[in-house]
């Protein structure tokens, strides 16, 4: 992990235990308590952090991670219309991805029970999955993460990066021709890069809310994407500046 991400990691680490302390953080990233004091030093400079004795606490900021609860009651009907279209992607036999956003578990919500292999970080999901005896499920583990029922960190991002899956179904906060795909939390922007990197296929779910909109820690780039499934309120010519990525866009 380069020293960037490690810092956005920390931040993130953080803003949701409420505190931590520099023991700990040298385990979760396999560095020296000095380098992590560096860490916290240099985060705390830039009022990302605020150090404390032995360790550092939240400071309250502007990033933090919409409540799921909240997101689920946003664009339901889009996202189930997306959902439904994503599930026709996917057929028996195959391994996929899905990652912690509401508009994963609307695809997990209308999966068929047939012979399918599900890697996800998402609890709601998983369970989602649970009752249904020809998907077998397979959770990250991880740092759990209240807000948004998700497992993140760097054993998340570890367990990931063991397997190779067909297709990846995630979606994201934002989809931006120049800065690409986007997230407000830099723990689940990490986690869904290691998605796209072991992914064959890559399908990005995001209703017209997400469409030219830049967030606060990037994911990657459009070249990685193959499929943009979306709803019909977003405008032809926002659409066609995607397209030029060489990505299928599929209104729905």
């Amino acid at each position: 992990m380069l020293p960037v991400e490690r810092h956005r990691a920390i931040v993130q680490l953080v803003n949701t235990k409420g505190s931590i302390r520099v023991k700990e953080l040298s385990q979760i990233f396999d560095v020296t308590e000095e380098t992590v004091r560096r860490d916290l030093d240099n985060l705390e400079n830039e009022g990302k952090v605020r150090r404390s004795h032995g360790g550092a606490v939240r400071i309250e900021d502007d990033h933090a991670e919409v409540p799921y609860l909240e997101r689920e009651m946003a664009n339901v009907s889009e996202k189930q219309s997306i959902a439904r279209e994503a599930v026709r992607y996917i057929v028996s036999g195959d391994r996929i991805v899905l990652d912690a956003s509401t508009s994963a578990w609307h695809v997990a919500a209308v999966l068929p029970n047939m012979p399918l292999t599900v890697l996800t970080n998402s609890l709601k999901v998983a369970l989602e999955l649970s009752t249904r005896d020809k998907i077998e499920v397979i959770s990250t583990g991880g740092i759990l993460r209240s807000s948004s029922l998700s497992y993140v960190g760097p054993m998340a991002e570890e367990s990931v990066a063991q397997f190779h899956v067909n297709k990846a179904f995630l979606s994201c906060k934002g989809i931006h021709t120049e800065y690409g795909i986007s997230e407000s939390n830099a723990l689940q922007a990490l986690v869904k890069r290691k998605m796209i990197e072991i992914a064959d296929e890559v399908f990005i779910l995001a209703d017209h809310s997400k469409i030219q909109v830049r967030d606060f820690t990037n994911v990657g780039s459009l070249n990685e994407v193959n499929v943009l499934i979306t709803d019909a309120e977003v405008a032809k010519q926002e659409l066609d500046r995607i397209r030029a990525f060489d990505i299928d866009i599929i209104q729905v």
